[in-house]
């Protein structure tokens, strides 16, 4: 009877072979979840290695974007030379411009010119948007495209218009589009020309326009594309003349 008692304390050896293999399970399940080197002897190395997982569990950090090219604009009222806008606009009212109102005059500028030569009449207007780089907006070089991309397609022809025609200006900035049409305004015929260029992270916008009253000839519309795109040439070396003045502290 003592013996036979004695017998069942004796485990079944699959059993005994499943404790074994919980036993060897625990040991690295602990390691595993203290990031800690077995036998190492360096609490450092271990904090090391936490912190390394840790560190690729979070999110990479906002790339910064490229500094913007240019960080001033010139004064719109004197980016065209007193020779152009005499030419463009013959017997101006304002020979220096009428400059429009801006809270920061390095990012956004405006002026414009108008006048009546006889029977002719011109206006020419122009505008300086600048752009700087933000990490959440982006470069101040692609906030300008967006911007210049959103001018092209948002200039419409006046009610009326006719004679559209649209194209891209070579040579003017780093790309550059021109809106052609003609419209009558109180029974004369209107000639409009408007030219959108970017350079960097600036973009320039010109608008000319003109009429002959009267028994005067209405002015050609190539002659006064070409004049408009030469003016907006102009400008953009002026964005650069400024530019370089400012990254060099003068």
């Amino acid at each position: 009877m003592h013996r036979s008692a004695q017998r069942p304390a004796k485990r079944p050896a699959p059993r005994l072979a499943r404790l074994l293999a919980c036993a060897a399970v625990v040991p690295v399940m602990l390691v595993a979840g203290c990031s800690l080197l077995p036998d190492s002897g360096d609490d450092t190395k271990g904090s090391d290695a936490g912190g390394g997982t840790e560190k690729s569990a979070e999110p990479s950090a906002t790339p910064t974007p490229e500094p913007a090219k240019y960080a001033k604009l010139p004064r719109p009222c004197t980016a065209l030379t007193k020779k152009t806008v005499g030419n463009l606009v013959p017997k101006a009212k304002t020979k220096s411009g009428t400059a429009g109102k801006s809270p920061d005059i390095d990012a956004r500028g405006t002026c414009s010119w108008n006048g009546l030569d006889g029977f002719q009449y011109r206006w020419l207007d122009i505008s300086f948007q600048r752009f700087e780089s933000d990490p959440t907006l982006g470069s101040g070089e692609s906030r300008a495209k967006d911007y210049f991309t959103k001018q092209v397609g948002s200039s419409k022809p006046a009610k009326g218009a006719k004679d559209l025609k649209t194209g891209t200006a070579a040579g003017v900035g780093d790309q550059a589009a021109t809106l052609t049409y003609a419209v009558k305004k109180d029974r004369e015929d209107f000639r409009n020309q408007t030219v959108i260029a970017r350079t960097a992270n600036v973009v320039i916008t010109l608008n000319y326009n003109g009429a002959g009253y009267e028994d005067a000839k209405t002015p050609k519309a190539a002659d006064m594309l070409k004049d408009a795109q030469s003016a907006a040439k102009e400008a953009a070396a002026a964005v650069a003349k400024a530019g370089t003045a400012s990254r060099s502290g003068a």
